[in-house]
């Protein structure tokens, strides 16, 4: 019999919308907690309501203690877990975990596009999936995954795409590592190894700037004058900025204030090729770190993740690379 930790944090798929104004909220009492779903034969659940919250409510510490409640079932012989999840920051929760926790034991999230009185509710059946492919002998060292509308995503690369759509997550370039069908989990791609740290700590300032045309320094200007920790950049193209943007940069860097480039397009990779004022390859010689694989969100925790553990110079250069 293979036990199944089920954490519930809240979010649409614990929601009823109110059939006089349409809002969606939560609710009293999570209905999923007394849902009738069809689970596997060789499957006991073991369910915990460990917090209500809608997504945009979600921090790191939360995200901390979603971590240390996994490890310790971990110790105490789960095998596997699925966390019930708003679809907002659900990529961010899942990337956390998954530099975090990694392959330890098959982890899975999902959500709902629409709450649980809504017309079409999407959040029991891709709870059931969620269950079978967490219980699943193949989900094992696959990462943390990402199961809704019958796909399978890796938490390395998924992001949610579509504000109201049931098929809102999707991972670019790539593509889904499986699929859920009616009688079989199915996976059809192989991640490349990845570095964990288990972090005690979730503590740091870093914020996000996105560049655009005309683009000056004033807001990394005034950055360089506040309390940050680091600075997450959505740089244009493969990795560029405005050369207005120079000489804040170089304030923070003056500082060893790490600061971390991802491009703003939805597909492809950051990666000094252009060796212009304010091309990847001048940013990259001022010690700007390119991390040319995730978005800025998972950059950002990836650094903060990075930063909790101690790592700085070219093994904190390393670990956001890769």
């Amino acid at each position: 019999m293979k036990k199944i930790l089920v954490l519930h944090t809240g979010g649409t798929i614990a929601m009823k919308e109110n059939v006089l104004t349409g809002g969606v909220s939560p609710d009293v009492a999570n209905p999923l907690m007394d849902a009738e779903i069809q689970i596997p034969e060789n499957v006991e659940l073991l369910v915990e309501d460990i917090f209500n919250l809608p997504s945009p409510h979600i921090m790191p510490n939360h995200m901390l203690i979603l971590k240390n409640r996994i490890q310790e079932a971990t110790k105490a012989g789960v095998s596997g877990v699925v966390i019930t999840h708003g679809t907002d920051t659900l990529e961010e929760t899942a990337f956390f975990l998954d530099t975090t926790i990694g392959e330890q034991l098959p982890i899975v999230l999902t959500g709902a596009m629409r709450s649980s009185n809504e017309l079409g509710s999407d959040g029991l059946y891709n709870f059931e999936s969620a269950i079978r492919v967490a219980s699943c002998t193949e989900a094992k060292d696959k990462g943390v995954l990402i199961v809704m509308n019958d796909e399978i995503h890796s938490a390395r690369y998924v992001t949610k795409t579509h504000t109201t759509n049931v098929a809102t997550f999707r991972t670019p370039t790539l593509g889904p590592i499986g699929l859920v069908t009616k009688n079989r989990i199915l996976f059809m791609q192989e991640l490349l190894p990845t570095r964990h740290l288990d972090i005690a700590t979730v503590d740091g300032v870093i914020p996000i700037v996105k560049a655009y045309a005309g683009m000056h320094g004033e807001l990394i200007e005034a950055l360089a004058h506040t309390k940050v920790d680091g600075l997450v950049i959505e740089a244009l193209g493969a990795g560029n900025l405005p050369p207005q943007t120079l000489a804040a940069l170089k304030k923070l860097l003056i500082q060893k204030i790490p600061i971390v480039l991802v491009s703003r397009c939805f597909n492809g990779i950051a990666e000094p090729v252009y060796d212009y004022s304010g091309g990847g390859k001048e940013l990259e010689d001022m010690g700007v770190i390119f991390c040319d694989s995730i978005n800025s969100q998972k950059a950002r925790l990836k650094l903060l993740i990075a930063l909790n553990y101690g790592l700085s110079g070219k093994e904190l250069v390393t670990f956001i690379h890769n």
